[in-house]
């Protein structure tokens, strides 16, 4: 198994080598503090801290994926990812963003971004989207995949924390994460909500039911919307996570 730093299977391109990304902020620290997370993957890192430099830069290492704060000093980030695109047309852009307005994160996805993080955000939630992108947009490959539990059509990869259900990546919270991977250990087996919270949240059963049916109402919407569903209530008893006969 390879496994980077940061104690993830490695991402590489289809051809072997190292993800190049570039990061476009003008604030240095998040900018170091951006590429050293990005470095722990074993990937090519480069820099800008304007929109001028980015395309300059673009140009010179042909990104993979570029990380671009939406506010500059020279122009906005939007006008900047026209400007990548011209360079490389297939370029992954993941935004950042102080905004939270739901008109801004429109106009970031239609001007043709393809994800976006709201500050402040973790590192974590950064390597994950970038590689989330990268994977769905076929220019990275994992060097032997990690274990790997599956459930009719939804696949989990444990050590990626990526899951799948018929091909779709599905984006889920730590929590909404480790209580699927509970159901997805013990398929057809109905689970009580006292074992889930010993198990997810790690305290006795108290009075706390509402925790279990809110985290498994979201993984419903996730999971089973649009599609036959998975997790069932059985009443009186708890939840049982079946596959969908075929």
């Amino acid at each position: 198994m390879n496994i980077t730093r940061s104690g993830r299977p490695a991402l590489t391109r289809p051809d072997g080598t190292p993800l190049r990304v570039l990061v476009v902020d003008d604030d240095p620290d998040l900018a170091e503090v951006l590429c050293g997370a990005l470095r722990y993957e074993g990937w090519q890192v480069g820099t800008a801290d304007d929109g001028a430099s980015a395309v300059a830069a673009a140009r010179e290492l042909m990104p993979d994926a570029v990380v671009l704060d939406v506010m500059l000093p020279d122009t906005d980030g939007l006008a900047v990812l026209r400007s990548l695109h011209t360079v490389k047309p297939d370029v992954c852009v993941l935004f950042l963003t102080a905004r939270d307005a739901v008109e801004d994160r429109i106009a970031g996805i239609t001007a043709g971004g393809d994800d976006y993080v709201t500050k402040p955000f973790s590192l974590e939630e950064v390597v994950a989207r970038l590689r989330g992108l990268l994977r769905r947009a076929g220019m990275a490959r994992q060097l032997e995949e990690g274990p790997r539990l599956t459930v009719g059509d939804l696949v989990m990869d444990e050590e990626a924390r990526e899951v799948t259900r018929a091909g779709e990546l599905i984006e889920l919270s730590p929590t909404e994460f480790e209580l699927l991977r509970f159901l997805m250990r013990n398929p057809r087996r109905v689970l009580s909500k006292a074992q889930i919270l010993d198990r997810v949240w790690s305290y006795d059963f108290g009075g706390r039911a509402h925790v279990v049916e809110l985290y498994i109402s979201y993984l419903r919407k996730k999971v089973d919307t649009g599609r036959e569903p998975m997790i069932h209530t059985v009443r009186g008893a708890g939840y049982v996570l079946k596959p969908v006969p075929r």
